[in-house]
């Protein structure tokens, strides 16, 4: 029997970094492109490595590659890894006085019309530093966390299944925005049982906002309005602006709309409800110095960046 202790100890770095980017394409060309080497090199490492480990790494359902549970295993450990040589990089660039590194930034789709601008100013800081982002739903954000794909997450909600740590940068305002000709439109305090018949369009079930939007909802005593659900933002603005329904926003989404009169915000009573964007990380995560630099950012000064940011 394989010791998987002593095979883990005779894997290469080499091994590990082909062994990741299969993981990441489960595609054997396009891994072998990256690397710049031949598909049967990339076949020949593989066997290696499941020779060294004993167990079966990949299996092929139809034509997908697929990691097995041994490959999933070895994939995190060779992210870890990669990971931990980053950072003991970048302190060991810090000690030299330089600021270069790797900022790895996720967040959520709501996060997009202002995370632009914070990594901007950012940049202008320390012009020697790759920053990258990506968006997605907050599942996928999470998940990114988890399997270290990216250091650090904004997100309208921490986690509360994981072992993270969570910090408030800036208040987030949920207001109701309708088409500029609703009979609403310009009204002041308008009570909220005037809502009652309104058709609300709304993001899937479980997003932050939809979450928000029911729980106000409950506090009115009022049950959950009629809705129809939308993939994005983007497409809930477009959808309001024809006149198909009002719907419960996030104010960052819509500043740039609300100012060029494309939408209207309507006065509800007890409007906004008022939320925090925080900043997360992994509990056990040590961040680099770039990322720790970026979270003292958003602590310090990410509040008065939106303000400046969001028309």
């Amino acid at each position: 029997m394989v010791d998987a202790y002593k095979a883990l100890r005779a894997l290469t770095l080499r091994q590990l970094r082909t062994f990741s980017v299969i993981a990441r394409h489960l595609n054997f060309t396009a891994a072998a492109r990256e690397l710049h080497v031949t598909q049967p090199a990339i076949s020949m490492q593989v066997k290696e490595l499941e020779e060294l480990v004993g167990l079966p790494l990949y299996e092929r359902v139809g034509r997908r590659l697929q990691l097995t549970e041994a490959g999933r295993e070895l994939a995190i450990c060779a992210a870890g890894v990669g990971d931990l040589l980053q950072q003991t990089h970048e302190r060991l660039l810090a000690m030299k006085g330089l600021t270069a590194g790797v900022l790895k930034l996720g967040a959520i789709s709501t996060a997009k019309y202002f995370t632009p601008s914070l990594l901007a100013a950012f940049k202008r800081r320390h012009p020697q530093i790759t920053i990258r982002f990506t968006i997605g739903n907050r599942e996928d954000v999470l998940r990114q966390l988890v399997e270290n794909e990216c250091d650090l997450a904004i997100t309208g909600r921490p986690p509360k299944d994981m072992d993270a740590v969570g910090q408030v940068f800036a208040p987030h305002p949920l207001v109701i925005v309708a088409a500029p000709a609703h009979p609403l439109a310009g009204k002041r305090r308008v009570d909220f049982a005037r809502l009652a018949d309104e058709s609300f369009l709304t993001r899937e079930q479980g997003s932050g906002t939809r979450v928000a939007m029911e729980e106000f909802f409950r506090a009115q005593g009022q049950r959950s309005p009629d809705s129809v659900e939308m993939s994005s933002n983007e497409t809930i603005k477009r959808a309001v602006m024809a006149g198909m329904g009002v719907a419960f926003i996030s104010a960052h989404t819509v500043g740039l709309e609300l100012a060029s009169g494309r939408l209207v915000k309507l006065d509800i009573r007890g409007l906004p409800v008022m939320r925090n964007w925080y900043v997360v990380h992994l509990a056990a995560k040590r961040l680099s110095p770039i990322a720790e630099s970026f979270r003292e950012f958003l602590l310090e000064e990410g509040e008065a960046m939106m303000e400046k940011a969001v028309v």
